[in-house]
């Protein structure tokens, strides 16, 4: 096509995973580059083999069900099927083929029949695209001569975003082109129309503006690169209209390089923060990476849950106020997890600063991973932390998973990032290895100066502390070799050989130099002694409650674990009580519970009993029944609740008095 570089020519770039840096001037860390690091046991292997054999195949029969490859037939005029679902529909498609295309990068012998089902997708998204570039099924088949005439909702820019997305993955992970082409195209018409012909505009859905920079990486066009920079640019004018909920619903109520607070639309936010943060690493524009400090900050401070999740209002899918984080009502939708983990990956490119590999981790295991049911047969929209007995929530039906949604975006979401996931591992440079996240497998490396490096883990994380690793292979020259500290281990032990190692600690990393030889072993024993959290006290909603946390995880009780006769509503945590651990086999095999000691104090009102009382009238407190019981609890990782059987659950727990 013309102006597109072949897969030949592009940069050396396309050899990476989904975050790219080895041309840009302002990382600090480097991501690895593909099949250079390996994913082999553990929970995360289990996780990725679900989304292989079940989530991936499945996909395909639920996209044709609800309409997503019929709109774009009939876009393609091979049909004349009457447009279905909301206008975002493509963005579905668009994820579950980027999810596809790294999984099938990964394998040697890839599955004929995914990559057929992919072939196919690609084909029919080739014939529905315009003759001058414009491909959205909705506006093609729904509302033809109307294109970018509703930016606030109607998505054509968050679905372009996508489609460029999926088309860096077969571009880099199969060396295949045809969607590559067809994004291209799609994203000069954009160009043209906005940029070019100076249109005011912004996407009322941030997702395009990181793409475009990676596009940018990958081909060298600094067009697309220039694209980004104009609808960040734009954004902050007003140009979206207040809407239902506000301009900073949109993240348009100050210009980008004055938005110092998160706010608005959790998911919009945060794609729209790792675009402005993609922005900065190519740039290096301080302006940028600073309010992007600032924004982290505010999010970290005092707007995300203990769990990582985001989001404290249903109606507009929203950030709250600072501190107002109510569990039974925490939204903390998985989008907003994966976009988490997403700008997290960028602002640890861009700084090298552990904090952000801390936070990324605590939403991977607790955010993210609720998402998805043990068995994979359901997803999790809205992720609250406390779910009450008789819970009835027709519409958001937060208590239990669905193996699909109306609205469709975490589902395929929760594929791509399983596909990718070991491009969040490490990452390397002329210094040496940085290990960020921590699971069995293997790390390879030509970019250490003075050669390769290749490294085998070997760790039951994150249910143990003890993370092994060998030297495969290694230059003569010294390297250097960072391992993460996580803030929440209370102390960290490193030997080599067996011999205890004197390190340097910087920004939360461990870090030795030394010429390395094969078969050389480290051994790093982080310390995963169950631990009891006690909140802000400005979060009036837990105030005098407390929460156990176990390694990366964070736990809650169920009533699954418990008899009838006590319900998880009227439990109290003894602040005092030793904390114990055992393995479980339900619902996960090796998963670590912890059991403590608490009260049960039922509080059972009366019907249609007035639930106020005077203070110091009842002895017991307003409404309880007997004395309170000494108890056992159980907790298990937040992450597999629900998985048993239906039921209420809590993080935070009420101290006992």
């Amino acid at each position: 096509m013309s102006g597109v570089a072949s897969h030949e020519t592009v940069a050396a770039t396309d050899a990476c995973g989904p975050v790219a840096l080895l041309d840009s001037p302002h990382a600090r860390l480097y991501p690895l580059a593909l099949g250079e690091a390996e994913i082999t046991g553990g929970l995360w292997a289990g996780r990725r083999e679900v989304n292989r054999r079940r989530l991936l195949p499945g996909a395909v029969a639920h996209l044709g069900q609800a309409g997503n490859f019929d709109n774009l037939r009939s876009a393609a005029g091979q049909g004349s099927a009457p447009f279905r679902g909301p206008v975002f529909m493509d963005s579905d498609v668009y994820k579950w083929l980027e999810a596809v295309g790294w999984e099938l990068g990964r394998h040697r012998e890839p599955d004929p029949e995914l990559a057929r089902q992919a072939d196919q997708a690609i084909e029919l998204i080739a014939a529905a695209q315009e003759d001058d570039g414009y491909l959205n099924s909705y506006y093609q088949v729904a509302r033809p001569g109307e294109r970018f005439s509703n930016l606030a909702h109607d998505h054509e820019l968050y679905c372009a975003g996508h489609l460029i997305q999926a088309a860096l993955a077969h571009s880099r992970a199969r060396h295949d082109d045809r969607l590559l082409e067809v994004a291209e195209r799609f994203v000069e018409h954009i160009d043209e129309v906005f940029r070019i012909a100076g249109r005011p505009g912004t996407p009322g859905h941030p997702e395009i503006e990181t793409a475009l920079v990676e596009l940018y990486r990958l081909t060298g066009r600094r067009r697309h690169l220039q694209l980004a920079a104009y609808f960040i640019d734009q954004r902050g004018h007003r140009l979206l209209g207040p809407g239902h909920h506000g301009a900073s619903y949109y993240q348009d109520h100050v210009p980008v390089r004055e938005a110092r607070e998160v706010t608005g639309h959790a998911v919009r936010a945060l794609y729209l923060a790792a675009g402005v943060t993609d922005l900065y690493l190519e740039t290096g524009e301080d302006a940028l990476i600073d309010v992007m400090r600032a924004q982290w900050d505010d999010m970290s401070a005092g707007k995300a849950y203990l769990t990582g999740g985001l989001g404290a209002h249903h109606e507009d899918e929203a950030f709250g106020d600072r501190y107002e984080l109510p569990p039974d009502r925490c939204y903390g939708e998985t989008c907003a997890a994966i976009a988490s983990i997403m700008w997290n990956w960028r602002m640890l490119l861009a700084t090298g600063e552990g904090a952000f590999a801390d936070l990324l981790e605590r939403t991977l295991y607790n955010a993210f991973l609720v998402g998805l049911s043990c068995d994979g047969g359901g997803f999790a929209y809205v992720n609250p932390l406390q779910v009450r007995e008789g819970h009835r929530d027709p519409v958001e039906r937060g208590a239990r998973r669905q193996p699909w949604y109306w609205v469709a975006c975490c589902p395929p979401n929760v594929m791509r990032l399983l596909a990718s996931l070991e491009h969040y591992l490490a990452t390397a440079d002329e210094r040496g290895v940085q290990l960020h996240q921590y699971a069995p497998g293997t790390i390879a490396s030509e970019r250490v100066t003075g050669g390769r490096v290749a490294l085998k883990i070997d760790t039951e994380y994150p249910w143990q502390g003890r993370i092994a690793v060998r030297v495969s292979d290694t230059p003569a020259e010294p390297w250097e070799l960072a391992l993460r500290i996580p803030a929440w281990s209370a102390r960290a032990e490193i030997t080599v050989n067996g011999e205890p190692e004197p390190v340097e600690h910087r920004t939360g990393y461990a870090t030795l130099r030394r010429a390395w030889r094969p078969a050389d072993e480290l051994v790093l024993e982080l310390d995963m002694s169950p631990r009891l959290i006690t909140p802000h006290p400005r979060i009036d909603a837990i105030r005098g409650c407390a929460a156990l946390e176990r390694g990366p995880f964070v736990y809650c009780i169920e009533q699954a674990d418990h008899t009838s006769e006590i319900s998880v509503d009227d439990v109290r945590l003894e602040a005092e009580a030793a904390i114990d651990e055992h393995a479980i086999d339900d619902p996960v095999p090796g998963t670590m519970a912890l059991r403590a000691s608490g009260v049960h104090a039922p509080a059972h009102a009366e019907p249609g009993v007035w639930p106020y009382a005077t203070a110091g009238v009842q002895a017991n407190g307003h409404g309880t029944h007997g004395a309170p019981t000494p108890m056992s609890l159980t907790a298990i990782p937040y992450a597999f609740w629900g998985n048993r059987s239906p039921g209420p659950m809590r993080v935070w727990i009420p101290l006992a008095r």
